[in-house]
Protein backbone atom coordinates (compact mmCIF):
# COMPACT_ATOMS: atom_id res chain seq x y z
CA UNK A 1 0.00 0.00 0.00
CA UNK A 2 0.92 3.65 -0.25
CA UNK A 3 0.56 5.00 3.29
CA UNK A 4 0.80 8.63 4.35
CA UNK A 5 2.26 8.80 7.87
CA UNK A 6 2.43 12.13 9.68
CA UNK A 7 5.05 12.52 12.38
CA UNK A 8 7.73 10.27 10.83
CA UNK A 9 10.49 12.08 12.75
CA UNK A 10 8.54 11.42 15.95
CA UNK A 11 8.83 8.50 18.34
CA UNK A 12 5.86 6.38 17.25
CA UNK A 13 5.77 7.57 13.64
CA UNK A 14 9.38 6.63 13.02
CA UNK A 15 8.98 3.11 14.42
CA UNK A 16 5.78 2.69 12.40
CA UNK A 17 7.40 3.87 9.17
CA UNK A 18 10.19 1.33 9.59
CA UNK A 19 7.71 -1.52 10.07
CA UNK A 20 5.62 -0.48 7.07
CA UNK A 21 8.70 -0.22 4.86
CA UNK A 22 9.94 -3.61 6.07
CA UNK A 23 6.74 -5.27 4.94
CA UNK A 24 6.86 -3.64 1.51
CA UNK A 25 4.60 -0.62 1.80
CA UNK A 26 5.41 2.80 0.38
CA UNK A 27 5.56 5.52 3.06
CA UNK A 28 4.96 9.21 2.42
CA UNK A 29 6.28 10.83 5.59
CA UNK A 30 5.33 14.31 6.80
CA UNK A 31 7.04 16.08 9.70
CA UNK A 32 7.93 19.69 10.48
CA UNK A 33 10.77 18.81 12.90
CA UNK A 34 9.68 21.49 15.35
CA UNK A 35 11.82 22.31 18.37
CA UNK A 36 9.43 21.13 21.08
CA UNK A 37 12.28 18.77 21.95
CA UNK A 38 15.78 17.98 20.61
CA UNK A 39 15.69 18.33 16.82
CA UNK A 40 18.91 16.33 16.45
CA UNK A 41 17.13 13.27 17.87
CA UNK A 42 14.39 13.72 15.28
CA UNK A 43 17.01 14.03 12.55
CA UNK A 44 18.68 10.84 13.80
CA UNK A 45 15.38 8.98 13.65
CA UNK A 46 14.88 10.09 10.05
CA UNK A 47 18.39 8.89 9.17
CA UNK A 48 17.13 5.36 9.81
CA UNK A 49 14.68 5.57 6.90
CA UNK A 50 15.54 8.53 4.66
CA UNK A 51 17.49 6.46 2.12
CA UNK A 52 14.90 3.71 1.78
CA UNK A 53 13.68 3.55 -1.85
CA UNK A 54 10.03 3.40 -0.78
CA UNK A 55 10.20 6.40 1.59
CA UNK A 56 9.42 9.99 0.63
CA UNK A 57 10.28 12.68 3.18
CA UNK A 58 8.18 15.84 3.24
CA UNK A 59 8.82 18.68 5.69
CA UNK A 60 5.60 20.57 6.29
CA UNK A 61 3.30 21.87 9.01
CA UNK A 62 -0.03 20.07 9.24
CA UNK A 63 -1.72 23.44 9.62
CA UNK A 64 -0.44 24.52 6.18
CA UNK A 65 -3.69 23.86 4.32
CA UNK A 66 -2.41 24.30 0.77
CA UNK A 67 0.73 22.23 1.32
CA UNK A 68 -1.17 19.32 2.87
CA UNK A 69 -3.70 19.33 0.06
CA UNK A 70 -0.85 19.33 -2.48
CA UNK A 71 0.69 16.27 -0.79
CA UNK A 72 -2.59 14.35 -1.04
CA UNK A 73 -3.04 15.46 -4.64
CA UNK A 74 0.47 14.44 -5.71
CA UNK A 75 0.85 11.13 -3.89
CA UNK A 76 -2.77 9.88 -3.59
CA UNK A 77 -2.21 7.72 -0.50
CA UNK A 78 -4.49 4.73 -0.07
CA UNK A 79 -4.36 4.93 3.73
CA UNK A 80 -3.31 7.54 6.27
CA UNK A 81 -1.92 7.32 9.80
CA UNK A 82 -1.98 10.68 11.59
CA UNK A 83 0.51 10.65 14.47
CA UNK A 84 1.84 14.22 14.22
CA UNK A 85 0.56 16.40 17.04
CA UNK A 86 1.61 18.83 19.70
CA UNK A 87 2.11 16.44 22.59
CA UNK A 88 2.48 16.89 26.33
CA UNK A 89 -0.01 17.60 29.11
CA UNK A 90 2.05 20.10 31.09
CA UNK A 91 3.23 22.03 28.01
CA UNK A 92 -0.42 22.71 27.15
CA UNK A 93 -0.58 24.93 30.23
CA UNK A 94 2.28 27.04 28.85
CA UNK A 95 1.61 27.17 25.09
CA UNK A 96 -2.07 26.40 24.46
CA UNK A 97 -2.19 27.90 20.95
CA UNK A 98 0.20 25.28 19.56
CA UNK A 99 -2.38 22.59 20.40
CA UNK A 100 -5.10 24.33 18.43
CA UNK A 101 -2.79 24.89 15.45
CA UNK A 102 -1.39 21.36 15.17
CA UNK A 103 -4.06 19.18 16.76
CA UNK A 104 -7.24 20.90 15.56
CA UNK A 105 -6.38 22.86 12.41
CA UNK A 106 -3.81 20.29 11.35
CA UNK A 107 -6.18 17.38 11.85
CA UNK A 108 -8.90 19.17 9.88
CA UNK A 109 -6.48 19.44 6.95
CA UNK A 110 -5.84 15.68 7.15
CA UNK A 111 -9.57 14.98 7.20
CA UNK A 112 -10.11 17.21 4.19
CA UNK A 113 -7.33 15.43 2.33
CA UNK A 114 -8.94 12.07 3.09
CA UNK A 115 -12.31 13.42 1.95
CA UNK A 116 -11.22 14.86 -1.38
CA UNK A 117 -8.75 12.15 -2.41
CA UNK A 118 -10.72 9.00 -1.54
CA UNK A 119 -8.53 7.58 1.22
CA UNK A 120 -9.57 4.03 2.14
CA UNK A 121 -8.89 4.32 5.89
CA UNK A 122 -7.68 6.97 8.32
CA UNK A 123 -6.07 5.83 11.58
CA UNK A 124 -5.21 8.60 14.03
CA UNK A 125 -3.62 8.97 17.45
CA UNK A 126 -5.86 9.82 20.33
CA UNK A 127 -4.67 9.51 23.94
CA UNK A 128 -5.48 8.00 27.31
CA UNK A 129 -5.59 11.63 28.49
CA UNK A 130 -9.15 11.86 27.14
CA UNK A 131 -10.33 9.90 30.19
CA UNK A 132 -9.60 12.99 32.27
CA UNK A 133 -11.53 13.03 35.53
CA UNK A 134 -12.79 9.45 35.10
CA UNK A 135 -11.98 7.16 38.02
CA UNK A 136 -13.72 3.91 37.01
CA UNK A 137 -10.99 1.44 36.07
CA UNK A 138 -10.02 0.02 33.69
CA UNK A 139 -10.76 2.83 31.24
CA UNK A 140 -13.06 1.59 28.49
CA UNK A 141 -13.74 3.10 25.08
CA UNK A 142 -17.42 2.72 25.99
CA UNK A 143 -17.11 5.14 28.93
CA UNK A 144 -18.11 8.81 28.72
CA UNK A 145 -15.06 11.09 28.27
CA UNK A 146 -16.58 14.54 28.58
CA UNK A 147 -14.34 15.84 31.40
CA UNK A 148 -10.79 16.44 30.11
CA UNK A 149 -8.23 17.89 32.53
CA UNK A 150 -5.89 19.55 30.01
CA UNK A 151 -6.15 21.30 26.67
CA UNK A 152 -4.07 18.48 25.18
CA UNK A 153 -6.74 15.99 26.29
CA UNK A 154 -9.49 18.25 24.96
CA UNK A 155 -7.76 18.47 21.58
CA UNK A 156 -7.59 14.67 21.34
CA UNK A 157 -11.25 14.34 22.28
CA UNK A 158 -11.99 16.93 19.59
CA UNK A 159 -10.13 14.78 17.06
CA UNK A 160 -12.43 11.86 17.83
CA UNK A 161 -15.49 14.06 17.35
CA UNK A 162 -14.15 15.52 14.11
CA UNK A 163 -13.34 12.06 12.77
CA UNK A 164 -16.86 10.85 13.52
CA UNK A 165 -18.33 13.83 11.69
CA UNK A 166 -16.34 13.04 8.55
CA UNK A 167 -17.16 9.34 8.81
CA UNK A 168 -20.85 10.23 9.05
CA UNK A 169 -20.95 12.93 6.35
CA UNK A 170 -18.56 11.47 3.78
CA UNK A 171 -18.31 7.77 4.61
CA UNK A 172 -14.58 7.96 5.42
CA UNK A 173 -13.55 4.95 7.54
CA UNK A 174 -11.76 6.30 10.63
CA UNK A 175 -10.17 4.51 13.58
CA UNK A 176 -8.97 6.39 16.66
CA UNK A 177 -6.33 4.81 18.91
CA UNK A 178 -6.05 5.92 22.52
CA UNK A 179 -2.39 5.33 23.38
CA UNK A 180 -1.37 4.68 26.98
CA UNK A 181 2.06 6.08 28.06
CA UNK A 182 4.30 4.85 25.25
CA UNK A 183 7.96 4.18 26.04
CA UNK A 184 11.00 2.47 24.53
CA UNK A 185 14.15 3.09 22.44
CA UNK A 186 14.23 6.37 20.47
CA UNK A 187 11.59 7.75 22.85
CA UNK A 188 10.64 11.33 23.64
CA UNK A 189 13.00 13.35 25.88
CA UNK A 190 10.04 15.02 27.60
CA UNK A 191 8.74 11.69 28.94
CA UNK A 192 9.49 10.41 32.46
CA UNK A 193 11.69 7.46 31.45
CA UNK A 194 13.98 9.66 29.39
CA UNK A 195 14.16 12.41 32.03
CA UNK A 196 14.75 9.97 34.89
CA UNK A 197 17.50 8.14 33.01
CA UNK A 198 19.36 11.33 32.13
CA UNK A 199 19.16 12.71 35.67
CA UNK A 200 20.08 9.46 37.44
CA UNK A 201 23.18 9.10 35.26
CA UNK A 202 24.09 12.74 35.95
CA UNK A 203 23.60 12.31 39.71
CA UNK A 204 20.77 14.83 39.72
CA UNK A 205 17.52 14.40 41.72
CA UNK A 206 14.40 13.31 39.85
CA UNK A 207 10.99 14.93 40.43
CA UNK A 208 8.52 12.29 41.60
CA UNK A 209 5.04 13.72 41.24
CA UNK A 210 2.02 12.75 43.34
CA UNK A 211 4.58 11.55 45.90
CA UNK A 212 5.17 8.45 43.78
CA UNK A 213 1.57 7.28 43.97
CA UNK A 214 1.00 7.58 40.21
CA UNK A 215 0.02 4.46 38.30
CA UNK A 216 0.53 4.29 34.55
CA UNK A 217 -0.30 1.69 31.93
CA UNK A 218 3.16 1.87 30.34
CA UNK A 219 3.04 0.45 26.80
CA UNK A 220 6.15 -0.62 24.91
CA UNK A 221 6.70 0.92 21.49
CA UNK A 222 6.72 -2.39 19.57
CA UNK A 223 3.31 -3.24 21.02
CA UNK A 224 1.95 0.16 20.01
CA UNK A 225 3.21 -0.25 16.43
CA UNK A 226 1.76 -3.74 16.14
CA UNK A 227 -1.60 -2.39 17.26
CA UNK A 228 -1.44 0.48 14.77
CA UNK A 229 -0.62 -1.83 11.87
CA UNK A 230 -3.33 -4.33 12.72
CA UNK A 231 -5.98 -1.63 12.99
CA UNK A 232 -4.72 0.04 9.80
CA UNK A 233 -5.24 -3.26 7.97
CA UNK A 234 -8.75 -3.66 9.40
CA UNK A 235 -10.78 -0.91 7.76
CA UNK A 236 -13.36 0.58 10.13
CA UNK A 237 -16.94 -0.50 9.44
CA UNK A 238 -20.35 0.67 10.66
CA UNK A 239 -21.76 -1.09 13.71
CA UNK A 240 -25.09 -2.59 12.59
CA UNK A 241 -26.15 -2.96 16.25
CA UNK A 242 -25.57 0.69 17.05
CA UNK A 243 -28.63 2.11 18.88
CA UNK A 244 -29.25 5.85 18.91
CA UNK A 245 -31.38 5.48 22.05
CA UNK A 246 -28.40 3.94 23.85
CA UNK A 247 -25.42 5.27 21.86
CA UNK A 248 -22.09 3.50 22.11
CA UNK A 249 -19.23 6.01 22.05
CA UNK A 250 -16.73 3.55 20.51
CA UNK A 251 -18.66 2.86 17.29
CA UNK A 252 -21.42 4.26 15.12
CA UNK A 253 -23.72 3.71 12.19
CA UNK A 254 -20.88 5.43 10.33
CA UNK A 255 -17.58 3.59 9.62
CA UNK A 256 -16.01 4.80 12.88
CA UNK A 257 -14.15 2.92 15.63
CA UNK A 258 -12.17 3.68 18.79
CA UNK A 259 -9.70 1.38 20.57
CA UNK A 260 -7.42 1.58 23.58
CA UNK A 261 -3.85 0.39 23.12
CA UNK A 262 -2.31 -0.18 26.55
CA UNK A 263 -0.39 -2.85 28.37
CA UNK A 264 -3.46 -3.65 30.53
CA UNK A 265 -1.15 -3.83 33.58
CA UNK A 266 -0.79 -0.53 35.46
CA UNK A 267 2.59 -0.03 37.14
CA UNK A 268 3.18 2.08 40.25
CA UNK A 269 5.61 4.91 39.63
CA UNK A 270 7.89 3.80 42.48
CA UNK A 271 8.21 0.30 40.97
CA UNK A 272 8.90 1.89 37.60
CA UNK A 273 11.74 3.88 39.18
CA UNK A 274 13.09 0.83 41.01
CA UNK A 275 13.16 -1.13 37.75
CA UNK A 276 15.04 1.71 36.05
CA UNK A 277 17.52 1.89 38.94
CA UNK A 278 18.27 -1.83 38.54
CA UNK A 279 18.75 -1.49 34.78
CA UNK A 280 21.15 1.45 35.29
CA UNK A 281 22.88 0.02 38.34
CA UNK A 282 22.39 3.32 40.15
CA UNK A 283 20.03 4.68 42.80
CA UNK A 284 17.97 7.79 42.10
CA UNK A 285 17.86 10.83 44.33
CA UNK A 286 14.16 11.58 44.64
CA UNK A 287 12.37 14.90 45.03
CA UNK A 288 8.78 14.08 46.01
CA UNK A 289 6.17 16.58 44.78
CA UNK A 290 2.35 16.86 44.75
CA UNK A 291 0.09 16.03 41.80
CA UNK A 292 0.59 18.56 39.01
CA UNK A 293 -2.19 20.52 37.26
CA UNK A 294 -3.56 18.55 34.31
CA UNK A 295 -2.16 15.21 35.54
CA UNK A 296 -4.34 12.21 36.36
CA UNK A 297 -3.37 9.88 39.22
CA UNK A 298 -3.79 6.62 37.31
CA UNK A 299 -4.36 5.11 33.87
CA UNK A 300 -5.44 1.54 33.11
CA UNK A 301 -6.57 0.37 29.67
CA UNK A 302 -9.41 -2.02 28.91
CA UNK A 303 -8.21 -3.56 25.64
CA UNK A 304 -10.94 -6.17 25.10
CA UNK A 305 -12.30 -4.36 22.03
CA UNK A 306 -8.85 -4.22 20.42
CA UNK A 307 -8.28 -7.92 21.07
CA UNK A 308 -11.66 -8.88 19.70
CA UNK A 309 -11.24 -6.75 16.58
CA UNK A 310 -7.65 -7.57 15.57
CA UNK A 311 -6.55 -10.45 17.80
CA UNK A 312 -3.78 -8.57 19.56
CA UNK A 313 -2.84 -7.79 23.18
CA UNK A 314 0.29 -5.86 24.16
CA UNK A 315 2.54 -8.16 26.20
CA UNK A 316 6.02 -6.66 26.74
CA UNK A 317 6.83 -6.69 30.50
CA UNK A 318 7.94 -3.39 32.00
CA UNK A 319 11.24 -4.92 33.12
CA UNK A 320 12.09 -6.01 29.57
CA UNK A 321 10.97 -2.74 28.00
CA UNK A 322 12.98 -0.56 30.39
CA UNK A 323 16.10 -2.66 29.88
CA UNK A 324 15.79 -2.25 26.11
CA UNK A 325 15.42 1.50 26.52
CA UNK A 326 18.47 1.71 28.79
CA UNK A 327 20.55 -0.34 26.35
CA UNK A 328 19.57 2.05 23.54
CA UNK A 329 20.13 5.16 25.66
CA UNK A 330 23.64 4.13 26.74
CA UNK A 331 24.50 3.41 23.11
CA UNK A 332 23.06 6.69 21.80
CA UNK A 333 24.31 8.86 24.69
CA UNK A 334 27.58 7.21 25.83
CA UNK A 335 28.27 7.94 29.51
CA UNK A 336 31.84 8.97 30.35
Amino acid sequence: MRVLVTGTAGFIGNHLAIRLLERGDEVIGIDNLNDYYDVSLKEARLERIKNHPNFVEIRADLEDRQRIRAVFEEYRPQRVVNLAAQAGVRYSLVNPYSYIDANIQGFLNILEGCRHFEVEHLVYASSSSVYGANTKMPFSVHHNVDHPLSLYAASKKANELMAHTYSHLYGIPTTGLRFFTVYGPWGRPDMALFIFTRKILAGEPIDVYNHGRHKRDFTYIDDIVEGVIRTLDKVAEPNPQWDSDHPDSASSRAPYRLYNIGNNQPVELMYFIETLEKALGREAKKNFLPLQPGDVPATYADIDDLTEAVGFRPSTPIEEGIQRFVDWYLDYYPVG
